[in-house]
C-alpha cells in the first residue's frame, strides 16, 4: 500500500511540474538558478538534467534514490531494493508509473494442492488473562493444525538468554507441547519476539544487538537450546518487527547481520544431533520488507511466514499518504502486491506461508451514511467484550455480533466480508467463504501453506471452516471434551 500510495503521490507532484500556468491557490514548484525549490528538491528533479554543472535549479548535492540510467554518481544506488521498479525520475515502485508495462510473473500450479503441506497457529500465550473468550492450552483444537508456534518468548537485552514474557505465559509452554502426546504428528515451536518487543524500552535495540555480534549470538543459541529441549519444542520462529526499520529501533547492519543470526543459528542446530526447525516472520509492505535480504537468507529457514494481515487500521489516520478511511486488513489486491515483491526475487514459493487473521480490524465510521471500504473512520470501533482492545475484535466476538443482527457484505474484489452494526460500526474479517478463496489462492501460486493469528481468537468454527477445504482430514482429538471455555470461570482453573 505505501509503495502504491507513494506512486501516486510523486506522479502528482511531477505533474503539477509540468503546468505552466499557476492560480493564487496553486502551489509554486517551479525553480531556478536563482529560485530554489520551496518544498525539497526532489521535487524540481534529480540527476544531470538539473544537477549538472550550470544547469543546477535544484540542491546539487542531492541524489536520487536508484538509478534510472544516469549514472550512479547522481544516485543513492544502482537498483532498488527488493528488485522493485526504478522510475525514470530516480525513484523505487511497483506501480505502473514505476515500471511503465513491466510485470511480475506469479507461480501457477492450476488444480495444485501445495497448501495442504501445512498448518500453522500461533497461540498468543497471554489470552488466560483476559476476562472472557480465553482457551487453555487444553482446548486447543487437533487435527488441521500440523505446527503450533507459542506466542511469545523475548530475548533478555544483557545476557541474550531466553526469557518469558511473564510467569503465567511460562506456566503454558508444558501443557501446549504435552498436546503432541495426543497428536504425535504435531510440531510445537517457540516463537521469540513480537511486534511490542520492538516497541521503545530495554527489548527495542535487542535483535539489533544479537543480528551484531557473535558472542551474544553464542550466549542466545545455548540459551534457546536449552529452553527449547526443557519445554519439549521443535523449532524456532524468529519474529523480529522489522530489521533496518528506524522507526522500530532497527539499523543499516541488520540487512546483513540478520543472515549471519539465522546462518549461525542453522549451524549451531544442525550439531545437536535433534532436528529443529527455523522460520522468521515476513511483512507484506514494501516499507519494511525492504530491511530483509530474502536471497541471502533463505537457504537457512525452512519456511517464511509472510503476515499478510493488518495491512490497514486505526494507525492509517497518521499516514499522510493514507488517512482516516476504513480498508479491509487483509485484502487479496494487496496480498498479490505483497507476494509479488517476493516473486521479484526469486523466492521459493513452497517456502512461503501465507498468513491469515482469525480476528478483524473495526473502525467507528464517521457518517452512518457511508460505511463502505474507503468511507472516513474517527477512531476504532469499540473493543470487545474479551478483547477489550478498540480498533480489534476477535472470530469469536465478531461471530456473536453478526447473530445479534449485524450486517453483512462481502467485498468481492478484496475477498473478504464488512460488517456493520449500531449505526456506526465497523469490522473487516475473514469466514468461511473468503477463507476458501485466500486458501485456493494459496494452492494457485504453489505456497507451502497457511498460518493463522491466532488460534485462541476463533470460537472453532473459522479453524474448521478453513481444514474443510484441506485435502487431509481432520483428526479428531483432544485432552479433554471440546467445549468452548466458560466465560465465568477464573484463569486460574483452566
Amino acid at each position: 500500500m505505501l509503495t502504491r500510495i507513494t506512486a501516486l503521490l510523486f506522479g502528482g507532484l511531477l505533474l503539477l511540474l509540468t503546468q505552466p500556468i499557476l492560480t493564487q491557490s496553486t502551489p509554486d514548484y517551479t525553480c531556478s538558478l536563482t529560485k530554489p525549490c520551496t518544498l525539497g528538491c526532489w521535487v524540481c528533479g534529480m540527476g544531470p538534467t538539473f544537477c549538472a554543472a550550470r544547469n543546477c535549479t535544484s540542491e546539487c548535492n542531492a541524489k536520487s534514490e536508484c538509478d534510472p540510467g544516469w549514472g550512479i554518481e547522481w544516485s543513492q544506488a544502482s537498483k532498488c531494493p527488493l528488485n522493485v521498479c526504478c522510475s525514470k525520475f530516480g525513484f523505487c515502485g511497483t506501480s505502473e508509473g514505476f515500471c511503465e508495462g513491466k510485470t511480475v510473473s506469479s507461480p501457477q500450479c492450476p488444480g495444485g494442492k501445495s497448501a495442504d503441506q501445512r498448518t500453522i497457529g500461533y497461540y498468543e500465550g497471554w489470552n488466560l488473562g483476559r476476562s472472557c473468550g480465553r482457551m487453555a492450552p487444553e482446548d486447543i483444537p487437533l487435527g488441521y493444525y500440523t505446527h503450533i508456534n507459542f506466542a511469545f518468548a523475548l530475548v533478555n537485552p544483557t545476557t541474550f538468554h531466553i526469557e518469558d514474557m511473564g510467569p503465567d505465559t511460562a506456566a503454558l509452554y508444558d501443557r501446549v507441547s504435552a498436546l503432541k502426546s495426543k497428536d504425535p504428528d504435531l510440531k510445537v515451536w517457540i516463537a521469540v519476539g513480537g511486534w511490542a518487543m520492538n516497541d521503545p524500552g530495554p527489548y527495542r535495540t535487542t535483535f539489533s544487538d544479537l543480528a551484531g555480534s557473535t558472542t551474544a549470538q553464542d550466549a542466545f543459541f545455548e540459551s534457546l537450546i536449552t529452553f527449547m529441549r526443557r519445554h519439549n519444542f521443535d523449532g524456532v520462529d524468529l519474529d523480529w518487527e522489522y530489521p533496518v526499520a528506524e522507526d522500530r529501533g532497527g539499523i543499516p547492519g541488520d540487512y546483513d547481520g540478520f543472515v549471519t543470526l539465522v546462518r549461525r543459528l542453522r549451524e549451531r542446530l544442525n550439531q545437536t544431533g535433534k532436528v529443529y526447525g527455523i522460520t522468521i516472520t515476513l511483512p507484506a509492505s514494501y516499507w519494511y520488507l525492504r530491511g530483509f535480504n530474502l536471497n541471502d537468507i533463505e537457504p537457512y529457514l525452512d519456511w517464511f511466514n509472510i503476515m499478510t494481515y493488518d495491512i490497514h487500521g486505526t494507525w492509517d489516520s497518521t499516514v499522510k499518504s493514507i488517512g482516516p478511511y476504513a480498508f479491509a486488513h487483509t485484502n487479496m489486491t494487496e496480498i498479490q502486491q505483497a507476494l509479488e515483491l517476493l516473486w521479484r526475487n526469486n523466492i521459493n514459493p513452497g517456502r512461503v506461508v501465507l498468513g491469515l487473521g482469525f480476528y478483524g480490524r473495526s473502525f467507528t465510521m464517521k457518517s452512518p451514511d457511508c460505511l463502505q471500504a474507503g468511507c472516513e473512520f474517527t477512531d476504532g470501533a469499540r473493543g470487545g467484550e474479551c478483547t477489550g482492545t478498540p480498533g480489534v475484535l476477535s472470530a469469536a466476538e465478531i461471530n456473536t455480533i453478526i447473530a445479534n443482527g449485524a450486517t453483512v457484505t462481502m467485498d468481492e474484489a478484496a475477498a473478504v466480508q464488512i460488517v456493520t452494526w449500531d449505526s456506526n460500526q465497523w469490522v473487516s474479517y475473514d469466514d468461511a467463504v473468503t477463507l476458501k478463496k485466500k486458501l485456493d489462492y494459496a494452492n494457485l501460486r504453489c505456497l507451502g501453506g497457511t498460518m493463522i493469528w491466532a488460534i485462541d481468537l476463533d470460537d472453532g468454527t473459522l479453524i474448521d471452516a478453513l481444514g474443510s477445504d484441506l485435502s487431509r482430514e481432520k483428526s479428531v482429538l483432544t485432552s479433554r471434551p471440546a467445549r468452548i471455555p466458560d466465560f465465568d470461570t477464573p484463569w486460574e482453573e483452566l
